[in-house]
C-alpha cells in the first residue's frame, strides 16, 4: 500500500466526514485538510473538554457543520450544499458504558444514523465512494483466542457493539439495494482500539492514564487482563483513506474490513498500561480497580488477513511505538506547547511527506 500515492489523492477532492468533531474524526479531517481536500463536517458539538477537534486547527481550513446525525433533514442541506464526492461516516455514540446508561439513544444514533447517511448517499449522485466505519467489537464475541474474520457472525453483546452490528447490517443491505449498479461504492472498516494524541474521552485507558498523569497521580485499571487489539489511531485512518481511495477508482474493491494490529501486539489492558509508565516516566505506576461494571468482552482479536491481502496492508507501528507517539503528544500538551506540530509530523510520517496544512 503506497500512502503516499493514497495522500495525493484527496487534493481537491470533496469529502464529507461525520463525527469530524471527535477524537478519530479530528485526524481524519487533519490528514484531509493537510492533503488539500476540500472537506466538510457534519457532527455534534465535540464531545469532551478538552476536545482535539480546537486544537487541531480545523475550522478555518474546513466547513464544519454542527448537526444530529439523527436529523435527516439538516443532514440533507449538507450533502446538498457539499456535494461530497466520497464520503467518511464516523458519527457514533462510542462509549460501551455509556450504551448501558443510555441505550435508546444509542441504538438511535448508530443505527438510525447510518440509515441516515446511506441515504443521502442514495439520493445525491455525487457520491461515489462511502466507508462506515464501526467496530470490531460487531461480532459475536465467543471469548477464543484467534481472531474473527469478516464472515464471522455479527452480533454485539452490549447496546453499543449491537448497535454496530446493526449499522453493518443496515450498510450491507443499501449496498445490494440500492447500489448494486456501480453508481456508489460502499465498504465498512471494522476497527480495533485506537490510542493516540488528543483523546480525552471517558471510560478509555490512555485517556485515563493521562489524566492521572497529568494530576500526579495513580492510574486506575477497570479490566488489567482483558486483550484488545490497540493501534496508534493513524493506522486505521491510513487503510480507511485508501480503501475509500481504491473503491472510488475500483468498485471491485469495496467490502467489509477488519483493521487491526498484528497478533503480538494485542496486549491486555495492564500491558499497555505497562508501557505508557514506561514512557511517560515520571514514576507513573497503576493500581487494579475492577469495579464489577456491566459485561464488557475480555478477549478481542482481529484477522486481518484480508485487508493485507487486497490492499498489501501492513500496520507501521507496534504498540510500544504507538504509546510513544501517544505519550509525546501528551507531553507536549501538558507543557503548553504545539500540538498541532505534533500531529502534522507524525501524519507526514506515516503517509511520507512534508506537506502541511492549508
Amino acid at each position: 500500500m503506497d500512502l503516499k500515492e493514497t495522500f495525493d489523492f484527496y487534493k481537491g477532492k470533496k469529502v464529507l466526514v461525520t463525527g469530524h468533531t471527535g477524537f478519530k474524526g479530528s485526524w481524519l479531517c487533519r490528514i484531509l485538510v493537510n492533503a488539500g481536500a476540500e472537506v466538510t463536517g457534519y457532527a455534534l458539538e465535540p464531545p469532551t473538554e478538552p476536545a482535539l477537534f480546537p486544537m487541531a486547527d480545523l475550522e478555518k481550513n474546513m466547513n464544519s457543520v454542527v448537526g444530529d446525525i439523527r436529523d435527516l433533514k439538516c443532514l440533507k442541506q449538507v450533502f446538498s450544499a457539499a456535494q461530497p464526492e466520497i464520503v467518511f461516516h464516523l458519527a457514533a455514540q462510542p462509549i460501551v458504558r455509556d450504551s448501558y446508561k443510555d441505550p435508546v439513544y444509542t441504538y438511535e444514533t448508530n443505527v438510525m444514523g447510518t440509515v441516515n447517511v446511506l441515504e443521502c448517499a442514495r439520493l445525491f449522485p455525487c457520491v461515489r465512494s462511502l466507508l462506515n466505519v464501526t467496530t470490531d467489537k460487531v461480532y459475536e464475541n465467543m471469548e477464543w483466542e484467534y481472531g474473527y474474520r469478516e464472515t464471522d457472525r455479527l452480533d454485539g453483546y452490549d447496546p453499543y457493539s449491537n448497535s454496530k452490528s446493526c449499522s453493518e447490517l443496515v450498510t450491507h443491505s443499501y449496498k445490494k439495494a440500492f447500489f448494486d449498479d456501480g453508481r456508489c461504492a460502499v465498504s465498512t472498516a471494522r476497527a480495533g482500539n485506537v490510542i493516540g494524541g488528543g483523546d480525552f474521552a471517558n471510560d478509555r485507558i490512555i485517556p485515563d492514564c493521562v489524566r492521572a498523569a497529568l494530576s500526579g497521580g495513580t492510574i486506575a485499571v477497570r479490566n488489567p487482563y482483558s486483550t484488545r487489539p490497540f493501534q496508534h489511531v493513524l493506522e486505521p485512518l491510513a487503510v480507511y483513506l485508501a480503501i475509500a481511495k481504491e473503491q472510488y477508482e475500483d468498485r471491485e474493491k469495496a467490502g467489509y474490513y477488519n483493521v487491526g494490529p498484528d497478533d503480538a501486539d494485542c496486549v491486555h489492558t495492564g500491558e499497555l498500561v505497562d508501557l505508557f509508565c514506561s514512557a511517560w516516566g515520571d514514576g507513573m505506576r497503576w493500581e487494579n480497580k475492577s469495579d464489577g461494571g456491566p459485561h464488557e468482552a475480555n478477549f478481542l482479536k482481529l484477522d486481518c488477513s484480508k485487508i493485507k491481502t487486497v490492499f498489501g496492508w501492513r500496520p507501521r507501528y507496534g504498540i510500544r511505538e504507538a504509546v510513544a507517539m501517544s505519550v509525546e503528544w501528551y507531553r507536549t500538551y501538558g507543557a503548553g506547547g504545539d500540538t498541532v506540530s505534533v500531529m502534522d509530523r507524525q501524519i507526514s510520517d506515516m503517509f511520507g511527506t512534508d506537506r502541511a496544512a492549508r
